[in-house]
């Protein structure tokens, strides 16, 4: 792994979030951690800071309040987003689909944590954007212009919480 620009990234985020599944993660060796499975995500620029030419690379993920790692992320000032190619499919849906709370979620996926930069991320992903928590907030009901997406997203009405992060470290192995 070496660290990169972000202006360096070449990233196709449908690709990365809807295709391929990454993993965010937060925690530490000393506290704790835990990882979910992510599908719905966005990169870009918002805000700015020290002068208008300072536009925060950012992404922004979205997490049901009932997710262990929600515990996690609300704790810690640091967060990943462990990208991966499409060979990691099965634990990636494993990391998705089951609970921390219950066991070792992680140790069952054969991922590898890493812990760096206060935070953790997996070794076998081909990019990491290591961020620090910058906004949360919860979706709101009201808040949607399409209904439609409740019915079918919401019929619990279980809101994600957004979270935006900048990204302070790109790691990647790719040249």
């Amino acid at each position: 792994m070496k660290e990169v620009a972000t202006k360096d990234i070449e990233l196709n985020p449908f690709i990365t979030f809807g295709e391929n599944w990454a993993a965010l993660a937060a925690g530490n060796v000393e506290d704790g951690y835990n990882a979910m499975t992510i599908a719905w995500g966005h990169f870009g620029t918002l805000w700015e800071r020290d002068s208008h030419s300072n536009r925060l690379p950012t992404v922004i993920c979205y997490v049901r309040p009932s997710r262990y790692t929600k515990k996690f992320l609300d704790k810690e000032p640091y967060f990943t987003i462990s990208c991966f190619d499409g060979t990691h499919k099965k634990a990636l849906g494993y990391l998705g689909s089951h609970s921390g709370r219950d066991g070792d979620k992680i140790k069952a996926t054969g991922l590898t944590p890493k812990f760096a930069d206060k935070t953790v991320y997996f070794s076998e992903a081909h990019t990491i954007y290591i961020c620090r928590k910058l906004y949360q907030a919860p979706l709101i009901e009201n808040g949607f212009v399409d209904q439609e997406l409740i019915d079918f997203n919401y019929p619990s009405k279980d809101f994600h919480e957004m979270y935006v992060g900048e990204i302070v470290k790109v790691l990647s192995i790719k040249d």
